[in-house]
């Protein structure tokens, strides 16, 4: 990040700080990365949360020069440092480690030091030169770290949902296509891990894109959540150091940055302090995170073996899957997404936790909020991504294998009790069990029905529900 061992110093209400001379960040972020060497990760890897900070300083700047409580001079140069961020540039400047304590106070006044240093290098000035430029009385004007880091997180959020909407659309596409490629293949249904009726896979698969889009659709339902903010109400609600015009000026140049659509909370004392927005929106993401790995677990289930387990399908081999024993290839893939659903359910109670611990006027534990949730929105799109690319589009079905587990399977006479009756049926289902033999064989040899009979009520369209029976033959009796 620095490249020198010349410094610069810098001066706040605690002493002087020596500052690395190409750091753009200031005395503030240097006492912060003293104070919170914690996690080693810094804000800069979300970087739309580093957007988000960008977006609202930009938004800020404009809607003082309009109030006319910012010259026009210091608001463009702040205008276009932001613009800078917003385009990538600085953002590894971006330094203060994701966990801090004082409620974000160190992100916020990251971001100032960094943009304030960004707007004086454009001025033709030092960096520090506050006294023409300052991080506080300018590029925070009508601001605090109590609206800016909320407004900032929700934004961020917004912004990587929209990714993972990207990749979960996606993902439920190729489960989809999967589900068309299989639609004729049949195979034995299972519940409580023991053998039921038939299905297809195709029905199977397309069954998983089912839920992948009503997953989609609940997380889409989030954003109203993500789009009310409390920029406007500085400290605590009440609007203090602000002109009272400036929360409806600023929010409608954020939207013009952020094509977010978002609004000014009714109640700013309200929104300030209470932060059940970001547990919903959590819960949500909680719930997608559960049933993919859900669905990871049956893929596991389903390419089991390959010659002891259940062996229906393949997934693509990406890896070797053992230092021992040659030939063996593990389901990394949907390992990997059942880890970051675990560690998905994790966040979501310490998103719970934090979001209990607020007081009074203001949630202290936000930056733990703000970690939480996007790591897990972070890591549910790569997961997403991953799963699609390097599984599931790879997939293929163990045809003969499954053909020949229907055939044996007592769960074919199912389908048949309407015709030879329940008490004909068991007593088949379970002379099949004891045999290993073709069901089908069974009932033609007790004739009970004829072949063509049987071959039609077990085609594949009947046992999977696909095609309706509409008639049926007399019901024979099991004494007759």
């Amino acid at each position: 990040m620095t490249t020198t061992n010349a410094t610069r110093t810098e001066t706040d209400s605690l002493g002087s700080v020596e500052i690395p001379v190409d750091a753009y960040w200031g005395v503030h972020t240097a006492r912060a990365l003293e104070n919170f060497a914690i996690t080693k990760r810094p804000i800069s890897v979300y970087p739309d949360l580093v957007n988000g900070l960008a977006a609202v300083k930009q938004a800020a700047a404009r809607a003082n020069v309009e109030l006319g409580t910012l010259s026009a001079e210091k608001g463009d140069l702040i205008v276009r440092a932001c613009q800078k961020v917003l385009d990538g540039e600085y953002h590894d400047q971006f330094c203060v480690g994701v966990i801090q304590g004082g409620a974000g106070t160190s992100t916020n006044m990251n971001a100032n030091e960094v943009i304030t240093n960004i707007a004086l290098e454009l001025a033709g000035r030092e960096k520090g030169d506050y006294a023409y430029l300052s991080p506080i009385d300018h590029t925070n004007r009508s601001q605090s770290t109590n609206d800016v880091y909320p407004t900032s997180i929700k934004i961020a959020l917004a912004f990587s949902l929209q990714t993972l909407l990207t990749e979960l659309k996606a993902l439920r596409a190729s489960f989809t296509a999967k589900g068309s490629e299989f639609n004729h293949v049949l195979k034995v249904g299972r519940t409580q891990l023991q053998d039921a009726v038939p299905m297809t896979l195709g029905q199977e698969f397309h069954g998983f894109a089912t839920t992948l889009g009503e997953d989609y659709d609940r997380l889409r339902e989030t954003l109203p959540l993500l789009a009310e903010i409390n920029l406007g109400a500085t400290a605590i609600g009440t609007g203090i150091t602000a002109d009272p015009r400036y929360a409806g000026v600023v929010v409608r140049h954020l939207n013009e940055i952020t094509d977010l659509g978002l609004s000014t909370a009714p109640d700013l004392v309200e929104s300030t302090s209470d932060v059940g927005g970001f547990m919903s929106f959590s819960g949500t993401l909680k719930r997608s995170a559960v049933k993919l790995s859900k669905i990871c677990n049956d893929l596991r289930l389903l390419s089991s073996g390959p010659q002891a387990g259940l062996g229906e399908i393949n997934l693509p081999a990406r890896q070797a899957g053992s230092s021992i024993m040659p030939g063996k290839v593990n389901p990394v893939i949907p390992e990997v997404v059942n880890q970051v659903a675990f560690s998905v359910v994790g966040a979501d109670m310490t998103v719970t936790m934090a979001v209990e611990g607020g007081q009074l006027q203001l949630n202290a534990f936000e930056p733990v909020i703000a970690h939480s949730l996007l790591q897990s929105i972070t890591w549910m799109a790569q997961a997403c991504n991953t799963l699609r690319i390097n599984c599931i589009d790879g997939i293929t079905a163990n045809e003969e294998r499954l053909e020949t587990m229907v055939g044996t399977s007592v769960g074919v006479v199912t389908a048949l009790t309407p015709f030879i009756g329940y008490a004909a049926a068991a007593a088949l289902a379970k002379t099949a069990l004891l045999t290993g033999r073709n069901v089908a064989d069974l009932v033609v040899e007790a004739g009970l029905m004829t072949r063509e009979e049987v071959t039609k009520q077990i085609a594949p369209a009947r046992l999977s529900g696909m095609e309706a029976i509409t008639s049926a033959i007399p019901i024979i009796s099991p004494t007759a």
